[in-house]
């Protein structure tokens, strides 16, 4: 098998399709049907029809390695209409990925490393969880974003046969209800700005959804939409028998590769569970078994026999493994050019290693605040110095915000906007590090995903915290997939003041804590700000970093207190303020309020009551800490718990018990200056006095 490379990373073999070709492409189609019946559910009607489309991706377009299976250089394949899992999964099989015959067999069971959605980390070869329609031409658009950046990174921008190593094409096969979600429109329109070359989405128009023909609710003309998103765009009809058109398609496919200064989008007619003889086009056959008559039947159609399961015919699985003479080539001539590269720029090598392993170097300084004269710092502010002071040493530290990064203080000083050379904008640099995202918030979340998969970068994205809802399905994505991305989300609470109860959060803090694996941060003030900095980057892990809009204190811990700030922000809480070293009460804070809770424990002393004010900036790394830390902080001996927080209380309850208060916001807020909104819903150290000594007089009855 003759195989090329071109400068534009075009890699494909020049062998015919034969017919070992054909009976692969039956193949698949008779193992999604056969997998599907097994289980009784699942989705076999895309994997049968788009079955000829996925196997010459693998077999033919794809730079990809089953040896190498991370290979920076290989291109990525996303299937972001993840409800078809098993197009991807029996090309991994046939492709030798590890995934084998009896993997097919187990498919949706326990254990398998075949779920029902693609999971990333699970299966060798997916590339991001899949699923939740859209997010996946989302996270293509910010792999194809990775890549550019990258590049710009480790070679010179005059430096075209290097700048290949770090320059992969991004497939995506979506799906009509992809498109008809709002996220892929937010991300197609900004790929088109960005004028994403390597980025290629392949849309599979079958016209079918669960509810049946999408005419019922989309009847728009996606290829003129795509073309004004500054799009080129394929059309590939299907043949007279309703199966695709492959040659057309690989064809096309080959166009594609040729072009670099736009996105690409292939739009393919298909004919859905294509050639079983009843269910083919139907709505059932989306995700339903097809029943075993109609399994036998559509066997017939395709020569097989109709009494056999999960067959495989050794010669066309032995053919279909060729693909990895093919890959072998491929990654070994990427690995001697990029060999001589790292020989001939060995500081640039080792910032690749560096940054592929998300490494951070051990020296790493990070800024310390003092309020001198006392008028307080708002911890968006320090969060945006704390940026800046680390993007100095982290040059794979990039991202930008909503259309709000003045006001989420996201912005890298001299960074560049990231966008192509074409762009008429004054700042506009195709390496930069300021993402302008626009007011595409969901968009946003899965773009970083998306970055985060590639490699190599270190993402934060900012907005308000209360527009967090708009980004909800992303941000679970990122802590499913523990991929370290930083969510700068500022105006946390009622302190924002004016703008209302609109802007306002008030159950933001609880919802996103409830998400699993990500990191919730609401820091005290500008030190906790880029001690909890530190933590997150060191952490690499999902994390919400929750600021204010307000200027706060910058606090100095009493002369009771012997807990270390740094040790205490990095475990989650630590004692910030206590009265005595017996103290009888605690009250537990995060954020602005934390300032609030020291004042009330002054009130507290003056009237000879013991009180241990807790700053808990991230619940979730406190309860990753040792049992005798986390008892060394809230003893059980102080049975007085009062939290206070300006936001629902249902996080609170497990650390301040059945008997404690929580000081909290159980209602939405109004539109006033943020001092007559805290003294109003009250958020005063006067109201939070008065709350431990009434909890202290109950608890003496």
């Amino acid at each position: 098998m003759k195989q090329t490379m071109s400068k534009n990373t075009i890699t494909t073999i020049t062998a015919k399709w034969n017919e070992l070709d054909d009976k692969a492409v039956d193949t698949a189609r008779v193992l999604a049907m056969d997998a599907v019946q097994k289980v009784g559910n699942g989705h076999p009607g895309t994997a049968m029809s788009l079955a000829p489309i996925a196997y010459t991706l693998f077999q033919r377009i794809l730079r990809h390695d089953p040896a190498n299976p991370n290979w920076f250089g290989r291109d990525r394949f996303i299937l972001s209409c993840g409800h078809s899992s098993l197009t991807l999964y029996i090309q991994l099989f046939f492709s030798g990925y590890g995934v084998e015959l009896s993997d097919l067999q187990s498919f949706r069971t326990w254990g398998a490393k075949t779920p029902g959605h693609p999971e990333y980390g699970h299966t060798v070869g997916v590339e991001t969880t899949t699923g939740p329609l859209g997010q996946g031409v989302a996270n293509g658009v910010g792999m194809a974003m990775a890549a550019r950046f990258v590049r710009g990174l480790l070679t010179d921008k005059n430096d075209l046969e290097n700048s290949e190593l770090f320059s992969p094409n991004i497939w995506v096969l979506c799906s009509d209800g992809d498109l008809q979600e709002g996220i892929s429109a937010e991300a197609s329109s900004l790929a088109g700005t960005q004028k994403l070359g390597n980025l290629k989405v392949i849309y599979d128009d079958n016209r079918i959804s669960i509810e049946g023909d999408t005419h019922l609710a989309f009847t728009e003309d996606v290829s003129a939409r795509y073309k004004a998103y500054g799009w080129e765009v394929f059309e590939v009809e299907m043949k007279k028998d309703g199966n695709v058109d492959r040659e057309k398609f690989e064809a096309d496919a080959l166009s594609a590769l040729k072009i670099n200064d736009r996105p690409v989008l292939i739009r393919l007619k298909s004919v859905i569970a294509w050639p079983a003889p009843s269910a083919k086009g139907t709505a059932k056959s989306h995700g339903s078994a097809l029943g075993a008559d109609e399994v036998a039947k559509t066997k017939a159609v395709l020569g097989f026999d109709e009494t056999q399961n999960f067959y495989v015919d050794e010669k066309v699985l032995a053919h279909a493994r060729e693909v990895k003479t093919r890959a072998e080539t491929l990654y070994k001539e990427w690995d001697k050019k990029f060999q001589s590269w790292r020989h001939a720029n060995p500081e640039k090598g080792k910032l690749f290693d560096r940054i592929k392993n998300l490494d951070i170097p051990t020296n790493l300084e990070l800024p310390k605040f003092e309020d001198k004269e006392k008028k307080g710092i708002a911890t968006r502010a320090a969060s945006g110095k704390v940026i800046n002071t680390l993007a100095k040493q982290l040059p794979e530290l990039w991202g930008g915000s909503a259309d709000l990064a003045d006001s989420n203080n996201t912005t890298i000083e001299n960074g560049g906007s990231f966008l192509p050379n074409s762009s008429t904008m004054k700042t506009a640099d195709e390496n930069g590090r300021i993402i302008h995202f626009g007011i595409r918030e969901h968009a946003m979340a899965a773009i970083a995903n998306g970055i985060a998969l590639f490699g190599c970068s270190r993402i934060f994205v900012g907005t308000f915290l209360v527009f967090s809802d708009y980004m909800r399905g992303a941000v679970r994505l990122s802590a499913l997939m523990n991929l370290p991305v930083t969510y700068v989300w500022s105006h946390d609470s009622i302190g924002l003041g004016e703008d209302g109860p609109t802007h306002q959060p008030v159950e933001h803090l609880a919802a996103l804590r409830a998400i699993p694996n990500l990191d919730v941060v609401r820091p005290a003030d500008a030190n906790e700000v880029s001690q909890a900095w530190q933590q997150i980057i060191l952490n690499k892990r999902a994390a919400g970093l929750i600021l204010s809009r307000q200027n706060l204190p910058v606090l100095e811990t009493s002369a009771n207190t012997k807990s270390d700030s740094n040790a205490g922000v990095r475990n989650g809480a630590y004692v910030i303020w206590q009265s005595s070293d017996k103290p009888t009460t605690a009250i537990l804070g995060t954020g602005s309020e934390v300032s609030i809770a020291i004042e009330a424990a002054k009130i507290l002393e003056a009237k000879k009551i013991s009180s241990r004010v807790i700053s808990f900036p991230c619940f979730e790394w406190f309860d990753r800490q040792p049992e005798n830390y986390r008892k060394s902080v809230l003893p059980e001996e102080i049975t007085v718990r009062v939290s206070v927080e300006a936001g629902i209380a249902m996080p609170w309850h497990k650390y301040i018990g059945a008997d404690g208060v929580a000081i909290s916001l159980e209602h939405f807020g109004a539109s006033a200056s943020a001092n007559k909104l805290f003294t109003e819903f009250g958020f005063t150290p006067e109201n939070v006095a008065s709350a431990v000594e009434n909890l202290i007089s109950k608890n003496r009855r």
